[in-house]
């Protein structure tokens, strides 16, 4: 398998047309800056042991290359995050990019999660992540993941936009219903749903449910959390630590893991002809669906965000969707069904 390849253009600024995100005024780079991984270890998600001058410099690496938002959650690192977000904030000599994060997880001191939308919680969780983010109010708070306190946490989140404590809400993980629930409450800004070339669940009703209502959406881990970046490989799945959570995850691992490097490999082959890494191809086939606002592409140092940020201004034919997926011909009823 190849690893590489000495044709990759070199690092510029990438040219960033910005779109609007849903029914607030953010207009967001089709590229953030995502901030799971530089939570570090010590929590049930955590990705491994982190070194926080690493995460300041990808920050600022990343905002320097044009990035205009920063999506992270106070779960992340149990607050770690946050944290760190505020210090590369804090040492950043430009404009303040925009500041997305999540509420609805809760951790007790061995790290692992709950959930919860209590509206008690909620309000706390706000409350803590200003303090820790050293900002006035959030630009887009989510509530991370549905609950049966649906209606209750997502009144709560209304009241906090009212307050002027964040200035849009949206959701993560909700499926259509959830979404439908929360819209007869308040408004819905955007939906942050996982999208990958490994993970399309969401092409079937929830893409189109999104366009069709106008909600922005923000997609994450298009990369498959490393997979498709064309840095994997069956040594490196195996010698993840326990203290990285994609060592129990199944696409690590055999019979997925041959099936995803295949899949790099047609990543690999379509980026070449654009002097292009894997991990941009991958980027860019997410970004290419029209209910797509925006991809959070997460890094762990400036070196990773040079390697994926261009992928704002790759753009795919229909040919080259239909390869990457395995198709022999473009069938546009699976790029988008509305």
């Amino acid at each position: 398998m190849r690893t590489g390849n000495t044709n990759m253009k070199p690092i510029t600024k990438p040219d960033m047309k910005t779109k609007r995100l849903g029914n607030s005024d953010l207009s967001i780079t089709p590229v953030g800056f995502g901030a799971w991984a530089i939570g570090g270890s010590g929590w049930e998600f955590g990705w491994g042991e982190q070194d926080d001058k690493a995460s300041v410099a990808a920050i600022h690496r990343a905002l320097e290359l044009g990035v205009n938002w920063i999506d992270t959650a106070a779960v992340y690192g149990m607050g770690h995050s946050e944290e760190v977000v505020a210090l590369a904030l804090r040492t950043w000599p430009g404009s303040r990019p925009y500041v997305f994060t999540k509420c609805g997880l809760r951790w007790d001191e061995q790290g692992y999660v709950h959930r919860s939308l209590a509206a008690d919680s909620i309000r706390r969780e706000c409350e803590d992540s200003l303090r820790r983010l050293n900002v006035d109010v959030i630009d887009l708070y989510q509530i991370h993941w549905p609950t049966e306190q649906l209606e209750e946490g997502w009144t709560a989140m209304a009241q906090l936009q009212k307050e002027g404590k964040v200035r849009w809400i949206g959701v993560s993980n909700f499926n259509v219903e959830e979404m439908r629930q929360a819209q007869a409450i308040a408004p819905i800004t955007s939906l942050q749903p996982p999208y990958s070339l490994v993970r399309r669940e969401v092409e079937q009703e929830t893409l189109p449910y999104c366009l069709s209502a106008r909600l922005g959406v923000i997609v994450y881990s298009p990369m498959a959390s490393g997979l498709l970046t064309g840095a994997m490989t069956r040594a490196r799945a195996a010698s993840l630590p326990a203290s990285d959570w994609r060592s129990r995850d199944v696409e690590f691992h055999e019979p997925r893991l041959s099936q995803n490097l295949a899949l790099v490999e047609r990543l690999r082959e379509v980026g070449e002809r654009h002097g292009r890494p894997p991990g941009q191809v991958a980027i860019a086939w997410a970004l290419h669906n029209p209910a797509v606002t925006g991809a959070i592409v997460g890094a762990r140092d400036a070196r990773q965000v040079e390697g994926n940020v261009g992928a704002a201004e790759l753009y795919l034919t229909d040919e080259e969707i239909a390869e990457i997926e395995g198709r022999n011909t473009y069938q546009p009823e699976l790029v988008m069904a509305v």
